[in-house]
């Protein structure tokens, strides 16, 4: 199993959720639609030849974002990843993968 964390706006979080839960992550046993998410502010500046979703190039800007952590197969996580940044609003999305371990 992996556990695939990624941000997201709060306000475009139910669609990319969507689309993850659609490609089969968040499944724990006899259980789907599975995650955790935590609500923080995150902040980027769009540099040159960026084209931001949020924001201008050059300014900084704040946006209230989710952290949303899924478990996800071995056989799915390139489809999650590729699910990921096809469903999110971001040009360059912030990700992590983890390999979790059975014990």
């Amino acid at each position: 199993m992996y556990k695939l964390c990624f941000f997201v706006p709060e306000a475009d979080a139910e669609p990319v959720k969507t689309a993850l839960f659609a490609a089969g992550v968040g499944r724990i046993g006899d259980y789907d639609q599975c995650c955790w998410q935590t609500l923080g502010m995150g902040q980027f500046r769009p540099l040159a030849g960026a084209n931001p979703h949020l924001g201008q190039q050059g300014q900084l800007e704040k946006v209230a974002e989710l952290k949303v952590e899924m478990v996800c197969t071995d056989a799915l996580i390139h489809t999650a990843v590729a699910t990921l940044k096809q469903a999110h609003p971001y040009e360059e999305v912030a990700y992590e993968v983890y390999k979790l371990a059975d014990i």
